[in-house]
C-alpha cells in the first residue's frame, strides 16, 4: 500500500521569507514521493521586486496563494492574515504549517493552525532578543509557545526553548536555512556577469568601501538615533566610502528631519538580492540593524557593525563578526575601528552546522516525523 504524502503548507510575509522557505523547497522537490506541499504568500510586505525574477532566483516556483493581505497596523494586518489563512487551512486540510522567522504572518498563521489542531513546526526558533518593545519578538515568543517542532539555528535558540519548559524531542538544532540559501545565491552569482549589475560601477570606482543597511524603526523613526547613526557614518565616509541603498522608511525621515547625508555616503534605491548581494560580499565593514545580515556577514567572515543594543542571534557575536553598537556615535565609531582592523584568518569563523546543509537536516526529520 503506498503511503499518503505529508501535505505541508509553508507560509512566507516577506522576502527574507522566501529566502528562507527557498531551501526547504528545494528539498521536498527531491522527496515528491513524501511531501505534497504548497507556498503561501500571506502579501504582508509588498515588494515590487518580487517578480518572476526572483522566484528564478531562488530556483522556486510562485506561490501556490497569495493572500494580498498586507498594510494597516500590527493588528489589521494579522488580523487579515489569520482570516484569510483559515479559510485556506479549511479548504485544503495539511497536515502541518511551517512557518519562518518572526514576522506577523509567523505569529498570525501559526494561531491558526494550532486553533484547527494541525502541527506546527517553527523554522529559525528559539531566538530571542530579550528586548519586548520589538514587535519581532512577540512574534517569536508567542510562536513558539504553540509550535510542534522547533527548527533551531544556533546553540542560544536550544538553550532558550528548554528554559522556556520546551520537550528536547521537539527541539532540532539543524543550522540555517539561511545560510543555506546565501551559499546558493553565491553560486549563482559566480555564472553572473557582475556588469550587468547598475551599482558595478560605483564599486569598482570605489575601490574599498562599506556598506550600510538601515531600518529598523527605533532608529529610523527616532530622531535623535537617526541623527547620531549618520553623524557617526558620515565621520566614517570621510575616512573608508560608505555605499547605502535607503529603505523607503528611512529615505522619509531623513527628509522629515531635515537630516543630510554626505557625498561620501553613496546612496541608491533598495537593491535586488543578487546585486546586493555582489555589494556586501566585497564590502570591508557592513553596517546594519537587520537580523538577517549579522548571520550572512558572519558567514562570509565579513566584519560587521550592528546599530543595535542586542541581538537575537548572539552566535554572530560570539562567534562571528558582528560588534554590537547600538546608536551613540562613540560606539558606533568605536566598533567601526575595531571591525577595520580585523583582518586575515581572525575573520573566517563560521558557527556549527552553518554548512549549506540545514535544509537536509530539516526534511530528514519531517521525514522520520511523518513515518
Amino acid at each position: 500500500m503506498t503511503q499518503e504524502r505529508m501535505k505541508i503548507v509553508l507560509v512566507a510575509g516577506a522576502r527574507p521569507n522566501f529566502m528562507k522557505v527557498a531551501p526547504i523547497i528545494r528539498e521536498f522537490r527531491k522527496h515528491e514521493e513524501v511531501f505534497d506541499w504548497r507556498l503561501v504568500h500571506t502579501g504582508q510586505h509588498y515588494d515590487h521586486g518580487m517578480s518572476d525574477v526572483f522566484f528564478e532566483e531562488l530556483g522556486i516556483p510562485q506561490p501556490n496563494f497569495h493572500m494580498g493581505a498586507g498594510g494597516g497596523s500590527h493588528a489589521e494586518q494579522t488580523a487579515r492574515i489569520m482570516m484569510a489563512f483559515e479559510k485556506y487551512c479549511d479548504e485544503t486540510k495539511p497536515d502541518m504549517v511551517m512557518v519562518v522567522g518572526d514576522v506577523n504572518s509567523t505569529l498570525a498563521c501559526s494561531i491558526v493552525a494550532k486553533k484547527m489542531n494541525i502541527r506546527v513546526a517553527h523554522v529559525e526558533a528559539g531566538l530571542r532578543s530579550g528586548d519586548m518593545s520589538m514587535p519581532e519578538e512577540i512574534n517569536r515568543i508567542v510562536t513558539d509557545s504553540i509550535s510542534d517542532l522547533f527548527f533551531v539555528t544556533e546553540p542560544s535558540g536550544v538553550e532558550n526553548l528548554k528554559r522556556e519548559g520546551h520537550a528536547k524531542e521537539r527541539i532540532h538544532f539543524v543550522g540555517h536555512v539561511m545560510i543555506d540559501n546565501l551559499f546558493f545565491q553565491l553560486a549563482k552569482l559566480d555564472e553572473v556577469a557582475s556588469s550587468d549589475f547598475g551599482t558595478s560601477a560605483l564599486k569598482a570606482s570605489l575601490g574599498v568601501y562599506g556598506v550600510v543597511t538601515l531600518h529598523r524603526p527605533s532608529n529610523v523613526d527616532n530622531p535623535e538615533n537617526l541623527r547620531s547613526i549618520v553623524a557617526a557614518l558620515s565621520q566614517i565616509g570621510s575616512r573608508l566610502p560608505l555605499v547605502f541603498p535607503v529603505h523607503p522608511r528611512t529615505e522619509a525621515n531623513l527628509r522629515k528631519f531635515g537630516i543630510a547625508l554626505p557625498a561620501s555616503i553613496h546612496t541608491s534605491p533598495p537593491l535586488p538580492f543578487m546585486e546586493f548581494l555582489n555589494l556586501w560580499r566585497a564590502a570591508k565593514v557592513v553596517f546594519t540593524d537587520s537580523g538577517g545580515l549579522q548571520e550572512e556577514t558572519t558567514a562570509l567572515g565579513i566584519p560587521c557593525v550592528t546599530l543595535r543594543e542586542n541581538t537575537e542571534r548572539p552566535v554572530t557575536v560570539t562567534e562571528g563578526t558582528n560588534l554590537l553598537a547600538g546608536a551613540r556615535p562613540d560606539k558606533i565609531l568605536e566598533a567601526a575601528a575595531t571591525a577595520l582592523g580585523v583582518t586575515g584568518e581572525s575573520r573566517v569563523r563560521c558557527p556549527a552546522l552553518w554548512d549549506g546543509r540545514a535544509a537536509e537536516r530539516i526534511v530528514r526529520i519531517l521525514t522520520a516525523a511523518g513515518s
